[in-house]
């Protein structure tokens, strides 16, 4: 994660509610207008509770905490419903500041830790001025992309579709043998549907689309590497983050960070399968509002599930971590008798120390992405988050869960759910 500093403005929204009479909403502006704040989004829409008639969400960059505690004061004369959705848990009942729409995700753009086009002294690729200048060039077409509009085509080269069909060749001639049942059911797909081959690297719109069709995941660019924060909220929206770029020609099957191959060959499969969806989505949820304390732990479940797992199916140990199946050597290291694997289980899972630069010492073997999801969902329960939340797929949005109104809408849209699961039970009977 993103070191804090402590000069950085905090991004906060308010959410308040105001009944429907003349001069209401001018007057909690007015109150925010006072004090010398400027807006940077405001958005109504009716409100969930039945004291109220509209709830109105607005954003702004505070100075500090004592800010947004002063605003939050001078609304509370208007209107006794507001709260904060902040960056300071310092401020009042505070929690940190989340996505709540898709295109909030658009905010993310620019936040990376580490640009693509940033390498290290003992990156492959350090000392060769074309190759960091491609990787500068896709970099700038990653930093356009907005939510809503179509993911920019690269066009690569000879030498970049040649390394890709080196990688490609050796990894799937392994994943027969190494691979969950789910990872070798979809990659026929993705060779049918979205251009697969070892001939070129395929385009990430193409696979979006599909992907989307499959499960609702859908893929965006970005220029770098994100906070796990941010990158963990993503997929509550069902958000993959993908780089563009490849790893240099000079050494095809190694990689120090995560490029095309390891995006597209490792992730992408499982998330055209429902249950490991469900179970990425689960992840993404719990992020949302979540202590610092609490994201490093869902970041290291992330880190030995979604990178690093291993799963039990007929009797078998095999992979389904996007970090295995990537990777040549550690795919054959982790179902060897050489590593300690142990039962999947959040609570210890995210505690437990890994290294990044090298083959893990520790696996975790999940019984099925149905169990682990459940297992995930329990771990949340129990986080020290002070509301619950639920993604509304018709209007891609977040919902927060905090009061009594809102649990009884939920409530009543899923004894809807029930009464035609019933329909259709009886119907089949």
């Amino acid at each position: 994660m993103s070191p804090v500093n402590v000069n950085q403005a905090l991004k906060t929204t308010l959410c308040f509610a105001i009944q429907d009479k003349i001069g209401a909403l001018e007057d909690c502006l007015s109150a925010i207008k006072a004090m010398d704040i400027s807006l940077t989004r405001i958005e109504s829409r009716p409100s969930k509770t039945k004291d109220w008639d509209y709830d109105f969400f607005v954003d702004f960059d505070a100075e500090d905490a004592k800010q947004v505690s002063n605003v939050v004061e001078g609304l509370r004369k208007h209107t006794k419903d507001v709260r904060v959705i902040g960056s300071d848990n310092s401020v009042g009942d505070s929690v940190p500041w989340f996505p709540r729409k898709l295109t909030d995700l658009d905010t993310f753009a620019e936040k990376v830790l580490e640009m693509g086009e940033e390498l290290s002294s003992d990156h492959p690729g350090a000392n060769d001025p074309v190759y960091r200048a491609r990787r500068a060039e896709i970099t700038r077409i990653a930093k356009t992309y907005r939510t809503g509009q179509a993911v920019p085509e690269i066009e690569y080269t000879d030498e970049e579709n040649e390394t890709w069909g080196k990688v490609f060749r050796h990894l799937t001639s392994m994943y027969p043998t190494h691979a969950c049942r789910e990872h070798q059911y979809v990659l026929p797909l993705l060779i049918q549907n979205c251009g697969y081959n070892d001939q070129r690297i395929p385009q990430i719109e193409q696979i979006s689309r599909f992907l989307k069709d499959c499960t609702g995941f859908t893929i965006r660019p970005v220029m770098g590497l994100l906070s796990s924060r941010d990158f963990l909220n993503s997929f509550a929206f069902r958000v993959f983050y993908s780089t563009q770029y490849i790893r240099h020609s000079s050494k095809p099957f190694y990689t120090p960070e995560p490029d095309v191959c390891h995006e597209l060959l490792g992730h992408v499969p499982l998330f055209a399968d429902p249950d490991f969806a469900d179970f990425s989505q689960e992840i993404g949820l719990a992020s949302l509002g979540a202590s610092d304390e609490d994201i490093s732990k869902l970041a290291t479940i992330f880190w030995f599930t979604v990178e690093f797992g291993l799963c039990r199916q007929d009797g078998e140990i095999k992979a389904y971590g996007a970090g295995l199946l990537s990777s040549f050597g550690e795919l054959e290291y982790a179902l060897s008798d050489k590593p300690d694997l142990r039962p999947f289980d959040p609570s210890k899972t995210a505690v437990q120390k890994y290294p990044i630069t090298e083959f893990q010492p520790v696996y975790f073997v999940a019984e099925s992405f149905k169990d682990a999801q459940e297992k995930v969902r329990d771990f949340a329960a129990n986080m020290n988050r002070p509301f619950s939340v639920r993604y509304n797929a018709l209007t891609q949005t977040i919902e927060v869960l905090d009061n009594k109104e809102k649990v009884v809408r939920f409530a009543k849209s899923i004894r809807d759910d029930m009464k035609t699961l019933a329909t259709v039970l009886e119907s089949l009977s």
